[in-house]
């Protein structure tokens, strides 16, 4: 009887051992399967947005021959000025390019911005006037004139610090994590970044007025914004800046606004009686535009800024430059 018993207590707990094992059989199982359809759903997300960042980059490509096409159409068109109403100055679409994909292109002339470059002549030394010009931006915007001489002596090629608002390497080293200024052209406006305090919120103030291009371009007085176009006058003297953006748009309507002479003679009789050198620095024609390129595939948006170069004669066109972001 007692053998009995024994046996079906050893019975019973083989068989909850069996049991037991068979749950953790089921639980590891279950792991294994519900891993590998996670992997499975991540890879094909993956996929997914690696042939949408293809698909889109391809679309973008294309936008950047079609601003090219018009660029050249533009010059051939007005060979003495680039200015809005003229075909390069037109949005592209929203268009469907293929079933779920579609795209939309503008384009902007960078030259109707402040070259942060020309702060600096072909010698790496700082250029007073245009120096003055980007302290008289600085205070029409709103923001402190001492980052003038901050970004100018990030630029200029020597170590030694320009006036009483400069800093070179001296400084930098001092910052968390240390650093060392460029002493070369830059290849970004959002390098402000890199000067002690400046701030995203002074860098979102100054950003649509400037920009980083090749020294010694010109600013396009066709597509420069009134900020600009007081920046490079007189100090203190304002004339456009005081327009809205819609009464300068209605104006360039018309046509290119203001032409050379126009803009030397709006600040006659007052501090600037002659034409401060920066207002010597002006055009009404552009080589360098900015392609904007939005492209929406499925449920996801990209974008892609692209910097173009219109050779000699408008007839050669190169990208020079590509991002995700603005500045």
């Amino acid at each position: 009887m007692r053998r009995r018993m024994v046996s079906v207590r050893v019975r019973t707990r083989e068989r909850g051992i069996a049991l037991l094992t068979a749950i953790l059989l089921v639980a590891i199982g279950t792991i294994i399967a519900s891993s590998i359809g996670y992997d499975t759903v991540l890879t094909a997300r993956r996929g997914q947005g690696t042939f949408a960042f293809d698909q889109s980059l391809l679309a973008g490509e294309a936008a950047e021959a079609l601003a090219a096409y018009a660029l050249r159409e533009s010059r051939q068109q007005n060979p003495q000025t680039d200015a809005p109403g003229q075909p390069w100055s037109m949005t592209y679409g929203p268009a469907a390019l293929a079933p779920g994909v579609t795209l939309e292109a503008s384009l902007e002339d960078m030259q109707g911005r402040f070259n942060l470059n020309n702060l600096v002549n072909d010698s790496g030394q700082i250029d007073p006037n245009e120096l003055q010009a980007f302290q008289n931006l600085l205070q029409i915007v709103g923001l402190e004139t001492k980052w003038a001489s901050l970004i100018a002596d990030w630029i200029d090629a020597d170590s030694v610090v320009y006036g009483p608002d400069g800093a070179e390497d001296s400084t930098y080293l001092s910052q968390i994590p240390p650093y060392r200024t460029a002493n070369r052209q830059i290849t970004s406006a959002s390098e402000l970044l890199a000067l002690p305090g400046f701030g995203p919120t002074r860098y979102a103030t100054l950003a649509p007025y400037v920009t980083a291009l090749p020294r010694g371009t010109k600013v396009n007085l066709c597509t420069a914004s009134g900020p600009v176009l007081d920046a490079l006058g007189p100090p203190g003297e304002r004339q456009y800046s005081i327009i809205s953006p819609e009464d300068l748009a209605q104006q360039r309507a018309k046509g290119c606004f203001p032409t050379v002479s126009v803009y030397q003679a709006a600040f006659k009789g007052g501090a600037g009686a002659t034409a401060t050198p920066a207002m010597t620095n002006v055009g009404a024609q552009s080589d360098y535009f900015r392609l904007t390129s939005i492209v929406d595939i499925g449920n996801s948006e990209f974008y892609l800024y692209s910097l173009l170069h219109r050779g000699s004669k408008g007839v050669r066109m190169q990208v020079i430059q590509r991002s995700f972001t603005a500045d």
